[in-house]
Formats: structure tokens, sequence, C-alpha cells
């Protein structure tokens, strides 16, 4: 494992997600200590980057989740350092961030996404609602781990969901509801790994869902026929390879009633805790965590 040098883990960081990102960076951590890999733990909201090229780093490990850690900010400080970097680049992390931008390239591609409409203050939430029709989900377009995001089933509560998510971006997304199957595909190394079905008893699988509850159910297999969970993870593939994302990733969609993939976004620096999902899709496909984290770093990106 000297082959990788001196790693920084960068967890923490600024964003709203920055208790997720500790716990994250924490783990992966650990399993590279594990490996035998001089790994050390790096907080940028606490250190400057310049540390990283006084210490000697080698190679960076990306914990960090959401703004200025997945969003194409720290992956082009460390172009600028020169320094290998785990996950995606900085236009495909900066694209795969914005939800509303990641779905003007995935319709230009003929990725099938849900139809949507940008909220502003001065929106006619009626003319809203009938367009989409409820329910509608709202979210902010730039944070993650469902953050500032609501399932409207009212229309009088269409505005109460837009200024949570105000809250968090300017930029504010709503979005026709998908009623089918929820899933996720984790990304590795040009490869799409065992689809994942998740059931939840909340309205949706928002944070506590994620990383609070324990009544949230994790379905691997996923129940879908083989044939159709291949035609799936193909076009995980192209969704994931559209945005240009490489390494390793995640991507949520759902199924309708028909059996129509329907992608939400991407996921360039997904959570690696106890309740995480890409950990459970590799540990499905025969990789331990350790092995996970290791594959990853062997993936590091040079700009």
């Amino acid at each position: 494992m000297s082959r990788f040098g001196k790693v920084a883990v960068l967890l923490g960081g600024r964003s709203a997600e920055r208790e997720v990102s500790l716990r994250s960076g924490t783990m992966v951590l650990n399993a590279l200590r594990a490996r035998g890999i001089d790994a050390h733990p790096f907080d940028p909201q606490q250190r400057d980057l310049a540390a990283l090229i006084a210490e000697k780093f080698d190679r960076v490990f990306i914990a960090l989740h959401g703004r200025y850690g997945e969003d194409g900010t720290i992956q082009g400080a460390l172009e600028l350092l020169g320094i290998p970097y785990t996950g995606s680049g900085v236009l495909a992390s900066a694209l795969a961030m914005d939800k509303w931008r990641t779905k003007l390239v995935w319709q230009a591609a003929g990725i099938p996404t849900p139809r949507y409409e940008l909220l502003t203050p001065a929106s006619d939430l009626k003319a809203v609602v009938a367009r989409l029709a409820l329910p509608i989900m709202v979210k902010p377009a730039n944070e993650g781990s469902s953050i500032g995001m609501s399932k409207v089933r009212a229309a009088s509560d269409l505005d109460e969901a837009y200024a949570l998510a105000a809250n968090y971006d300017r930029v504010v997304l709503a979005e026709q509801f998908i009623d089918g199957i929820e899933l996720t595909a984790a990304v590795l190394g040009g490869e799409a790994l065992p689809l994942i079905k998740l059931e939840t008893p909340r309205e949706f699988y928002d944070y506590e869902a994620k990383y609070l509850a324990n009544d949230t159910r994790y379905i691997i297999p996923c129940g879908l026929a083989a044939i159709e969970e291949a035609a799936v993870r193909q076009q995980v593939l192209a969704a994931f390879g559209a945005l240009g994302c490489s390494g390793w990733g995640r991507v949520d969609l759902m199924l309708d009633g028909a059996g129509k993939p329907w992608f939400f976004e991407v996921n360039t620096s997904p959570g690696m805790t106890d309740h995480s999902l890409v950990p459970m899709a590799a540990r499905h496909a025969g990789l331990s965590f350790e092995d996970l984290v290791v594959r990853i770093l062997e993936l590091a990106h040079v700009g």
C-alpha cells in the first residue's frame, strides 16, 4: 500500500452536511489505516489547503459532502495544487451538484428525468400545481442528503415548502412526483453495482430515513428480474457518463408503474457511514468496506 504515499482524508468542511462528512471521513480513515495506508484526517474548515503541500500529501480521498466538497470547488483547488483526488473532476462535480443543470444535460442527452419548474418569489404557485399535479417534490438545487426537501401533497403547502428550500439555495426546483420503486445504484470504476431498493414509512427518503432511522429498509437484490436489472444498470452508466462523472459515485432513480426508470441526481461523493448505500452495494458485490475505499483511492483523478 506504500504506492499511495501519504494520503489526506478530507472530511468535515463547511457545508450543511458537515456532520455526515465527519462520520464518513472517520470510517474511510480507519479503513485505509487498517490496510496499512499512511492516511491522515484533514478538515478544510479548520486548516488551510496549503498544508497539503507543506506536509507533502501525495493523494487525497474526498469524504466531503455538499458545497465546497462535492461541487467542483475542492476539485479545482486540488488540481491547482497538483494533487490526485478521488471522484469526479471539476466540471462533472459542479454539474452533478446542481440538480437543475443536471436535468438540462440529461434532457439534452435523452436521459429520462421528471418534469420540473424553477420556483421564485414571483412564481404563480397555483399554476405550478396545475402543470405538475400533486404531489410535488420541492428541493434546493444545490444541497444533498435531502436537506431542505419537502413532499407537497396540498397546494396550500407549496409556499412553505418553497420557503424552506430557499433557505438553502436561491435556485429551487418543483419536481413531478414519480410514484413507484425507489432505487439507488453505486458506480465504481465504470461498473454499476447491484441496485438497492429503498423503502421507508416516512413521506420520502429524507435526512432522518438516510442517517438516523432504524425502520428504513434496504432491499438487495432489489427484486427485479436479472435482465431488467441489467438494463437499468446500463442506463445508470449512461446517466453517470452524460455528466462526465468518473471514479465512483451514486445515481438515484425511480421505476414507475410501467417499469421505466426516471433519474433524479448523481452524488459524486456519496456517504460512507454505517447507513450508507455504496458500501452496502459493494458488500453485495463481494467488496468489503476496506476493499471499497482502497479501490476508490486507486481510481484517484489526476487533473
